[in-house]
């Protein structure tokens, strides 16, 4: 018998960048003599907050909705985000002459729907503890007529979130390790399909908040996991169960995944702040975090992390950075 072939592979993902290509960033690569001296090890990070929209998610969703046909585009598409997907998938369609309508939770960051709707989506709420936004947004796309763009279940926004990872390597020789927040699942299965297709030993660790470990505990069963809804301060990350197409990739690729709590990651957007003079949202900075808490043993010699994004707004950002007072 014969092995499938991945849904995603190295050269969808080259496909998506060279579609990418004068579209989305090339974001840089930062370095700080005081991180490796602190982790013991050479530490590259892609800082995906330089992106458009703040994040990388603007990769997946172009990818993807670039490639709908001139009947869809004109229909226009619907997303489901807490976030970073949707300003993602409104700025996507604004660029492609479509329209969106985006369902996010209720309790997003304000700054996340106010960028939103100012790349002139609709924005639809829903409580994320008792609301299904699945079924919501298949229910919006059906009764308008709208494609559905999700933020990892899609073979093109997988392969255009793994250019950031593409972009890393072109520009890093030779790294042993790369890190990546998980939360769905999309950006860290775009990302292991290009570096271990381009670095075939290379370990590929992911990164979750403690309190939304359904990637870890899915991988240790061999199985999708369901959690409670996390209650965690990296809202991107707040992933009940990991997606069935990027755990179809993960569980082959993925090494191993590493845990962080939310104190670990606060003290990594502070070091990011003072340090390296960037800012980090939460879910951002959960493998900087990783890094900085010791939570990957062992480390390699040359060490890339993708930043994911940076979209917290200066209030949110300051009540997290702000030192606990005991």
């Amino acid at each position: 018998m014969t092995n499938p072939a991945p849904p995603v592979t190295l050269d969808d993902v080259q496909d998506a960048a060279a579609r990418l290509k004068g579209v989305a960033h090339r974001t840089p690569v930062l370095r700080s003599r005081t991180l490796d001296a602190r982790v013991g090890a050479e530490v590259f990070l892609k800082c995906e907050n330089f992106q458009r929209i703040g994040a990388f998610k603007f990769r997946g969703a172009y990818n993807a909705i670039s490639r709908l046909t001139p009947e869809q585009l004109a229909r226009g598409i619907a997303a489901y985000s807490s976030g970073n997907h949707a300003q993602a998938a409104a700025l996507a369609a604004r660029e492609l002459g479509s329209t969106a309508v985006i369902v996010m939770p209720e309790d997003a960051p304000r700054s996340k729907r106010e960028a939103t709707a100012g790349y002139g989506a609709e924005v639809v709420t829903y409580d994320r503890y008792t609301g299904d936004r699945v079924a919501i947004g298949e229910a919006l796309a059906a009764e308008r007529g709208l494609t559905l763009i999700p933020p990892y279940e899609h073979p093109h926004v997988i392969a255009g979130q793994g250019t950031a990872a593409l972009e890393l390597i072109e520009d890093v020789e030779d790294l042993d390790a790369l890190l990546v927040p998980v939360g769905g699942g999309g950006l860290i299965a775009g990302s292991a399909t290009a570096a271990k297709g381009l670095l075939p030993r290379i370990r590929v660790t992911g990164v979750e908040p403690e309190a939304g470990d359904d990637t870890k505990r899915s991988l240790a069963a061999g199985e999708r996991v369901p959690i409670p809804v996390p209650r965690t301060i990296a809202d991107g990350q707040a992933a009940e169960i990991p997606g069935e197409l990027t755990f179809s990739i993960n569980k082959h690729l993925v090494d191993d995944v590493a845990l962080v709590s939310d104190d670990d990651i606060r003290a990594a957007m502070r070091f990011a702040f003072e340090r390296l003079k960037i800012v980090i949202e939460p879910s951002g900075a959960t493998p900087l975090a990783a890094l900085l808490s010791g939570r990957v043993p062992e480390l390699p010699r040359r060490v890339g992390v993708i930043v994911s994004g940076g979209n917290v707004d200066a209030r949110r950002f300051a009540e997290l950075c702000a030192p606990v007072r005991g």
